[in-house]
This record gives C-alpha cells, structure tokens and sequence, in this order.
C-alpha cells in the first residue's frame, strides 16, 4: 500500500494505505495537484475533528455515518448524502456520532497533510 502521487488519475481506494490522523480518525488523500486534493477521512464512534481553521476552501461530503458539524457559530446533524461547506478561515470541527466516513475537498491543496 502506497499513498497517491500528485495528480494520479485513477484512484482506487484498495490501493492506497490510511495514516493515522488522530485519535480514532484514520485518512487517506486520494488524489491532488497544487490547486486542489481530496482526502477520505474514517471516524471511530466518538472521534473528534477538533475545531480549527485553515486558509483553504473545504467542501465535505458525508458517506457514511452521523456526524455533528460545527462551521462559526452553526452547529448541525449531517448524515450520509448530506454535505457542508467551509469558508477560508472559519472555524470548524466535527464529532463523529455513528462511525463513518467524510471525503474532504480542499482547494488549493493541504501541505501540512502531505
């Protein structure tokens, strides 16, 4: 198992190894070249993505589970085929409800994950 070059085209998701993100968060980037990277983000029951901020754009999709999100101020339930958007520098955090999985989209791409 590998992690992605930048700018693989296909990605398939047996081939590429999770790293250890937090406790009870595991991630794989998936594919990305210097203005956008994907990520596939797993949830232990109880993980917490801590509230924090950075300068990208950050779409998320939710494929699995139940997760309260919290963007400023605005905190919701998001469930699977729900999404959220994130603002540069707006704080944000999630919790993961029932265990599952977030695919993240950044722009431009996150150095600090590579």
């Amino acid at each position: 198992m590998k992690r992605v070059e930048k700018g693989r085209a296909f990605i398939q998701d047996d081939e590429l190894s999770w790293e250890q993100a937090d406790v009870g968060i595991r991630r794989k980037i998936l594919s990305y070249d210097d203005a956008l990277m994907m990520v596939k983000v797993a949830f232990e029951k109880g993980g917490i993505g801590a509230l924090h901020l950075h300068p990208h754009v950050q779409i998320s999709y939710v494929e699995s589970g139940l997760f309260e999100v919290t963007i400023g101020d605005e905190v919701k339930s998001l469930k699977q085929g729900d999404a959220y958007y994130i603002a540069p520098n707006v704080l944000h955090g999630a919790v993961c409800l029932e265990e599952g999985v977030l695919v993240d989209v950044f722009t431009p791409k996150r150095d600090d994950f590579l």
